[in-house]
């Protein structure tokens, strides 16, 4: 048969033309190798996707369908692959593989239109990265490198160098709340701009994909663009486009050509499609709250806690680790109009044991630390107090895991883990309290997590916890940032039985007042031209739970923005503008940066509204 010469065609999955009720992830392209389709139905299953194709010859093809046994020996993600209408006689997720070619076997194509569909059998977050039909015979590279990234392209016809994408005179890297804060100044001193996200929304933490207030400094960039419409969605695309921003939406950086320590550009590649762009700068802006541009340029970075001697704090530990800030999952429950059924689940009861308590929910986007069901109390971890009896609050962030996980290659797993011990622990409720609950359902689970701590720049200083504690005096004083220390402790590995929680939290309000972050903290001590905003500038992990807050960021954001713009009027590098020209920048800063301290969003009990019934 082979001698027929069948062509090979490779499906992406993100290419289908109707998703259905799948949702396309992109989250975790680096380390699986390419977006792929989410079958999120909350225990419901999700309507099909769907998509056409052209077969230039007729034949008997090998089958082979990219995914994910996501929880092996349960396989919670089964669906099928259906050709013309005609399911394959194969339940695919469900072989006890990470991100494997599974094979189908050998299926009939007809020459011409085929249709072809994904079915979800199960509602439980199925997964289809690729179909790849063989008409060689030969199973696809499996492994994610530059071999299989050329091959998928090879397969896909896009072209081998990215297309230009154009030159800008400052290029924003992350659409969160500090990376449009940064987009938004830039463009407002006359400079051109891009900003490159790699999400389909704005605004990080605060988009509607995750839901967060922007708590810290409440300065008027950040009131702007933190504007929500009807739907939640933030307001910030909408000024940005209209004041002139190039906003790259579904772009993820991929690579940077960086030289005598200068960024030259960076490579893009889209969510849909694959095309590939080379966007040139003058200015780099790093917000995206990865660092993701030291990993191309080699910008010199921190990472995890540094040890009490280091910078004598006294909230560090005594000696330094990996330990880091988790993700976290946001969630909502409502009681229906009747009984809804939940299957059974003991795939995810082996997270969440028996803990039975909703509690932390996000209520709408922009308002969380919402109550939730709860039974039979939480007898191993109650709700965290706060130094007096009544200060009680049931905060979304004590839903958090990954803290001893690197956050670059775990984030599918600690999503994954999250995912499971949320749907445990619904369940358990349900059970617990059948008359009570028999109408409770989940009315939205976010499938991207709340991102905590990566790695951190190097500056040419490091904020400490004593700086902010003291109030330190800097002559590169450029804003103020607002915030009580806000540090996550996580449980030993394999020391907590509900680990997906956190262990405690160390919340210290200070003497409430503003501190300020100086000038070196915002620019990269080894290349030239990257500056950053958000919580990876350059501060100690225990600094970092103050300066991490999202309208802190926009203050970073709205004061680099003003120093690029500068550094390209004199030709000059942020190191020589703060040597050179200090008192300049100063100026122009003080211009930009109004604040209303009267209402700050991080209040030392915080607040929330009860769920709506």
């Amino acid at each position: 048969m082979y001698g027929i010469e069948l062509p090979n065609i490779l499906i992406e999955a993100e290419d289908f033309s109707e998703y259905g009720g799948w949702l396309v992830d992109s989250q975790f392209e680096t380390v699986m190798g390419s977006p792929y389709l989410l079958a999120h139905g909350l225990g419901k299953t999700v309507k099909d996707a769907k998509t056409s194709i052209q077969v230039p010859k007729s034949g008997n093809y090998d089958l082979f369908v990219r995914t994910r046994d996501w929880v092996p020996a349960h396989s919670p993600g089964r669906f099928q692959v259906l050709i013309n209408e005609v399911p394959v006689g194969k339940e695919f997720g469900a072989n006890g593989k990470d991100w494997n070619w599974e094979t189908g076997g050998k299926v009939y194509l007809p020459e011409g239109l085929v249709i072809l569909r994904l079915k979800d059998l199960t509602g439980f977050d199925g997964r289809c990265d690729a179909i790849y039909f063989s008409g060689d015979g030969i199973e696809p590279p499996n492994q994610v490198d530059q071999t299989s990234r050329a091959w998928r392209k090879n397969q896909r016809g896009l072209p081998e160098e990215p297309i230009d994408g154009g030159s800008y005179e400052i290029v924003v890297v992350g659409g969160g709340i500090s990376g449009c804060a940064a987009a938004l100044a830039a463009i407002r001193y006359g400079r051109k701009v891009a900003l490159i996200h790699d999400r389909p929304v704005l605004g990080g933490n605060a988009s509607t994909e995750i839901g967060l207030m922007p708590r810290g400094t409440q300065g008027a960039v950040l009131k702007e663009i933190s504007q929500r419409k009807e739907n939640g969605d933030l307001k910030a695309y909408e000024i940005l486009k209209s004041e002139g921003v190039t906003v790259f939406l579904e772009q993820r950086v991929f690579a940077a050509e960086a030289t005598k320590n200068k960024i030259k550009s960076v490579d893009t590649v889209s969510t849909r499609g694959g095309y590939e762009r080379r966007i040139k700068g003058s200015i780099f802006i790093d917000t995206s709250g990865v660092a993701v541009l030291s990993t191309f340029s080699g910008a010199e970075t921190m990472f995890g806690r540094e040890g009490r001697n280091e910078f004598g704090e006294s909230y560090a530990p005594d000696e330094a680790d990996n330990m880091h800030h988790g993700n976290t999952l946001f969630f909502r429950t409502r009681m229906a109009d009747e009984p809804i059924d939940f299957p059974e689940v003991p795939w995810a009861t082996e997270v969440s044991k028996d803990y039975a308590n909703l509690s932390g929910q996000l209520v709408r986007p922009g308002l969380e630390n919402g109550p939730g069901p709860s039974v039979g109390g939480n007898p191993d971890m109650p709700e965290f107090r706060f130094g007096r009896s009544n200060d009680v609050f049931p905060a979304s962030h004590f839903w958090e895991y990954g803290q001893w996980l690197d956050p670059y290659t775990s984030g599918e797993f600690v999503r994954d883990y999250l995912m499971r011990a949320l749907f445990g622990t619904f369940s358990n409720v349900k059970k617990m309290a059948k008359k009570d609950y028999a109408n409770l359902e989940f009315e939205w689970m976010a499938f991207v997590a709340a991102q905590g701590e990566f790695r951190r720049y190097l500056g040419d200083y490091v904020l400490t916890e004593n700086d902010i504690t003291h109030h330190a005096q800097f002559d590169d004083a450029l804003i103020g940032n607002d915030g009580s220390f806000c540090i996550h402790c996580a449980w030993e590995e394999g020391e907590g039985k509900y680990d997906f929680r956190l262990k405690d939290w160390i919340w210290d309000n200070r003497d409430g007042k503003s501190y300020t972050i100086p000038f070196r903290c915002l620019y990269s001590s080894n290349i030239d031209n990257l500056m950053m905003a958000g919580k990876h500038i350059s501060v100690t992990h225990v600094a970092a739970s103050a300066t991490k807050l999202m309208g802190n960021g926009a203050q970073h954001g709205v004061a680099v923005a003003a120093a690029a713009h500068l550094c390209l009027d004199l030709n000059k590098t942020p190191r020589e503008l703060y040597l050179d020209n200090l008192a300049e920048l100063k100026a122009l800063v003080a211009n930009e940066t109004s604040c209303d301290h009267d209402t700050v969003h991080n209040p030392p009990i915080p607040k929330f509204n009860p769920v709506p019934s």
